[in-house]
């Protein structure tokens, strides 16, 4: 019996620890969304995306896409909430063998021994996500608030283990388990009462209770801070009630559609295709690192200029914005995107020309790189040659409204020819340097070169991922003696598309399709053929570009990892 109490007992502390953790948890969440404090959970995700392997995360953005990195994070949550169980067993275990027995002073050497802990745990998960030439990603202030949690924590601990301890004496010392134990044996099993039994049952009740009382109220406040942390803020509200407005007052959107149907695609089944050309920015893909959307104050922001240059610079939101801006379509491709996905959209932004900022800054004969760093701790670096062409922006405006959170407020690169990766969100600073740097996907294995692959896409038939981008697409349905709309995507950085070719035979026979002119040299282009079944039965269409250089998409399969995915894209459809 003694040893089923010593058993029962651990389980009690875990349980307690479990609760109070939980509590810890939501006020700590409290904190993160209010004055932006430490959450361990989300700086324990991105250590572990920082020491993941390049292909381990293709894989993973693959097969989860933007859910890779939540799942990370709400198990990040789940493994910290487990900790605190772990962290009750030692505190109750630690405290029978000194005989603590002061609530108070119990209370406070709880929260103290878990603050440590969890302390010593995000300074290294802090130290994991340091940058090259970047200070502490998150403030040293804001190790602080984690004491206020762990008082939490301390004092719900200790008040379920006291009130237990007052009533029965869960785990004596070890000498008395043994006599006890022994004189059990003694008298025999026969004796021993029920009353000890009983008492054992009514504690592990009472300690259920005690832990489902303080989680019922703790879990419902963890939901309803990670809903808030999830939903969008009430920046990027009002940002969407002013790109509907203004969809209003501009029929038909026409500041970016044509007025007439271009030759070839006056099929009604393509108006899904064409109306979505330009990405509708709720649909804009993306891909980051965070799990969290930064959540910058655009009056407090600033941008730096500095490293080799002549006349260091920082210039605030508004100064950037009284600049001679431009506006320019672009496309944006993730280099994870794999053949057929839907890891790729194209939108208008207005910015200022990144070289008319350099040129404030005087940039020195020996720079080779550009290294952009980012609110969020990302970092990467583009060629010079790259920064100065006349594509490369940095922009503040989406589709005609400013940068959403997501997509990088209050300014981001566009780098045409270049991966997604490349087009850096939430920048604060900018640093010339003389040598290659390679940012944080290129540490982990992903190429540092521009984008080289071609990419054609099936939208109108089969059931790719890449129909997401085009809201109330309808899937063909194909007939025999019919003329049938086959159409799509292409896109070959910054290069351009000159032909699409069409199969729908295998790859047996090509036609030529017909190419919307691309709105700028920058983005995709659209295409469409048409198909007239002669028979039943199953065909495999397939589809391959040409950029304007002359070359000819490539057949070789390949994964997206390391240069990005390669491959003809083929759709099987029966009539």
């Amino acid at each position: 019996m003694a040893f089923r109490s010593l058993n029962l007992s651990y389980i009690v502390f875990f349980i307690c620890g479990l609760a109070a953790g939980i509590a810890a948890l939501a006020v700590s969440l409290i904190f993160k969304i209010s004055i932006n404090g430490l959450f361990v959970p989300e700086i324990a995700s991105q250590a572990l995306v920082s020491l993941t392997s390049g292909e381990i995360e293709s894989r993973a953005v693959e097969t989860l896409g933007p859910l890779a990195k939540y799942s990370t994070f709400f198990g990040a949550i789940f493994i910290n909430i487990l900790l605190y169980g772990f962290i009750g067993l030692f505190l109750g275990s630690f405290f029978n063998k000194i005989h603590l027995k002061q609530f108070i002073k119990k209370a406070i050497l709880s929260s103290f021994l878990s603050y440590i802990i969890i302390l010593i745990i995000s300074l290294v998960f802090i130290t994991i996500n340091i940058l090259p030439g970047q200070k502490i990603l998150i403030p040293t202030l804001s190790l602080t608030f984690l004491l206020i949690p762990h008082l939490i924590f301390g004092f719900i601990f200790s008040f379920c283990f006291e009130k237990i301890r007052k009533n029965k004496s869960l785990l004596p010392k070890e000498k008395d388990q043994k006599s006890a134990y022994n004189d059990q044996m003694k008298k025999g099993y026969s004796e021993i009462t029920s009353t000890s039994i009983d008492d054992q049952i009514d504690y592990k009740k009472r300690a259920l209770i005690r832990s489902l009382v303080v989680s019922a109220i703790a879990l419902p406040l963890m939901y309803l801070g990670l809903n808030r942390l999830f939903s969008q803020s009430e920046q990027t509200q009002i940002q969407q009630q002013q790109q509907q407005q203004q969809l209003a007052e501009i029929p038909a959107n026409l500041k970016y559609m044509p007025k007439s149907r271009p030759p070839g695609f006056e099929d009604a089944t393509l108006t899904p295709l064409i109306d979505a050309e330009v990405t509708p920015t709720y649909l804009f893909y993306r891909i980051d690192k965070n799990a969290i959307v930064p959540a910058i104050d655009s009056s407090s922001w600033s941008l730096s200029i500095k490293g080799l240059v002549n006349n260091p610079v920082t210039l605030n939101y508004e100064q950037i914005k009284s600049m001679d801006s431009v506006e320019e379509y672009a496309t944006l491709s993730c280099i994870s995107n794999k053949i057929g996905g839907d890891l790729v959209s194209s939108a208008l932004w207005k910015g200022v020309p990144l070289r008319d900022i350099l040129n404030k800054a005087q940039v020195k004969p020996q720079v080779k790189y550009i290294v952009f760093r980012c609110y969020d701790g990302y970092d990467v670096g583009i060629p010079l040659e790259s920064g100065l062409m006349d594509g490369t922006i940095l922009a503040y405006n989406m589709n005609n409204i400013p940068l959403p959170n997501d997509h990088g407020f209050p300014l981001r690169a566009i780098v045409p020819g270049f991966y997604g990766m490349m087009n850096p969100k939430w920048i604060t600073e900018i640093e010339l340097v003389d040598s290659t740097y390679e940012g944080f996907w290129q540490r982990k294995g992903w190429t540092n070169n521009p984008n080289n692959n071609i990419y054609s896409t099936i939208v109108t038939a089969g059931n790719q991922e890449i129909t997401n981008r085009f809201p109330n697409l309808v899937n063909n349905n194909f007939a025999i003696n019919k003329s049938n709309q086959i159409a799509g995507i292409a896109f070959a950085g910054n290069r351009g598309i000159s032909k699409i070719e069409v199969s729908t035979d295998g790859g047996n026979t090509w036609k030529t399709a017909i190419v919307k002119d691309p709105l700028s040299k920058y983005t995709w282009v659209l295409w469409t053929s048409t198909f007239t079944p002669k028979v039943s039965g199953d065909y495999n269409i397939i589809v391959r570009a040409t950029d304007k250089t002359g070359k000819v998409q490539s057949i070789d399969f390949a994964d997206p990892f390391p240069n990005g995915a390669s491959g003809y894209d083929m759709v099987s459809i029966k009539v």
